[in-house]
């Protein structure tokens, strides 16, 4: 019976109301999106990015992104790792799973040790999205999230529209609590892997290149990856500067810092970090460049908002094998630990329950308040590649 009802739960997950003239997907449950020198597949599961195709430094295109072959697994893996998909209404950690507004205390389901993550088990990367428009570059996806589905006042409605341009994927959602204020704070959480596992000799994260010019200041944390409230400088050469100078995701892996840096009571190694952007920075201004010199492709992200999470794949248990999209004909098809990268522009973390840092006003909203986020990545080739 259990296996029944799981098959049953998975099907009905997988199913995306169409509205007006919106075509269905393919056969595979996807949407294909084309421009110059990118191509990108959808599904309506949590608005998920499946695939991310761009051209490596020899031509070749490569699928850049993680993800599964098969489209009706997202629902069911029981890791749920959010691969491309929008968390919310309220994206990263809320601490001790409460907060507050107008002297009302709210709780949420603790999810992550004694944290609510994503804000909780019935997040919105958890649910089909609607598909209300679909071009041959762009598609839009809404969701209508009722009062008390995670715990949060209101009711949120909200939509993404993800659209490409000539080597260009652009994202931008919008949300509003018609009658209640309550916390929004979204992000996409896009997982990056530059070489598309195919480099035959390396398949970590820590190969790549980051730079992040205007991430002068990171929030600390605790052993449950929880902002503390700190905000620190980051100084020169420390383990969380990408600031002045690009540097390789390892470049401080000898450092006696880097085990448990991201906390998990010392066992997670490497970045599950907030760096807080500059105030003042250009409204164009690109804020962090991943880059890969054995594939040679670089992103650049602009975005609107002010604050970055990377996580850098440590609890991958190297069970999980990537799309066949990827890796190298005769080796394994498994993604090892710090394998990836996710990268989440948004805004602190846990900025709700923080009101000295004077977030308040970019993560609650309502009644009748517009959110509004925007991202792009721009991918090209290094230079020196």
């Amino acid at each position: 019976m259990k296996y029944h009802s799981f098959l049953f739960a998975a099907s009905a997950a997988a199913v995306a109301v169409h509205h007006g003239k919106v075509p269905p997907p393919d056969a595979d449950g996807r949407y294909t999106l084309e421009a110059p020198g990118i191509r990108a597949q959808f599904i309506p599961y949590a608005a998920t990015l499946t695939n991310l195709f761009v051209k490596d430094k020899n031509g070749v295109e490569r699928d850049i992104v993680l993800g599964y072959d098969n489209t009706s697994f997202y629902p069911v893996d029981p890791g749920h790792p959010v691969y491309n998909a929008i968390p919310g209404r309220y994206a990263n950690r809320i601490g001790n799973g409460k907060f507050k507004i107008d002297n009302v205390t709210y709780t949420t389901v603790q999810n992550d040790g004694p944290n609510t993550l994503h804000s909780g088990p019935n997040n919105w990367s958890f649910r089909t999205w609607n598909v209300t428009e679909v071009t041959k570059d762009s598609i839009s996806f809404s969701i209508y999230d009722p009062a008390n589905s995670t715990g949060m006042p209101g009711h949120v409605e909200a939509n993404v529209t993800y659209s490409l341009q000539k080597n260009k994927w652009k994202i931008t959602m919008d949300a509003i609590s018609p009658d209640t204020k309550t916390p929004i704070m979204l992000t996409q959480h896009t997982y990056f892997q530059l070489d598309a596992f195919a480099n035959p000799t390396n398949r970590t994260i820590w190969n790549h290149t980051l730079s992040m010019p205007y991430a002068h200041r990171v929030m600390k944390i605790d052993g449950n990856a929880l902002p503390t409230g700190e905000i620190a400088n980051v100084s020169k050469s420390d383990i969380d500067d990408f600031w002045s100078a690009p540097r390789q995701l390892g470049f401080a892996s000898g450092n006696k810092e880097f085990q448990g840096h991201c906390g998990g009571g010392g066992a997670c190694h490497g970045y599950n970090t907030n760096w807080a952007f500059d105030d003042k920075r250009p409204g164009d201004a690109v804020v962090a460049t991943l880059s890969s010199a054995w594939s040679g492709i670089k992103a650049d992200l602009r975005t609107n908002q002010d604050a970055i999470v990377l996580y850098t794949c440590n609890w991958n248990d190297g069970k999980t094998e990537f799309k066949s999209t990827q890796g190298v004909k005769g080796q394994d098809k498994f993604i090892p630990r710090d394998g990836c990268i996710a990268i989440e522009a948004q805004d602190y973390v846990d900025g709700i329950n923080h009101p000295e840092w004077g977030r308040l006003g970019k993560q609650l909203f309502g009644p009748g308040q517009k959110y509004h986020w925007e991202s792009s990545w721009t991918f090209g080739v290094v230079e020196d590649a």
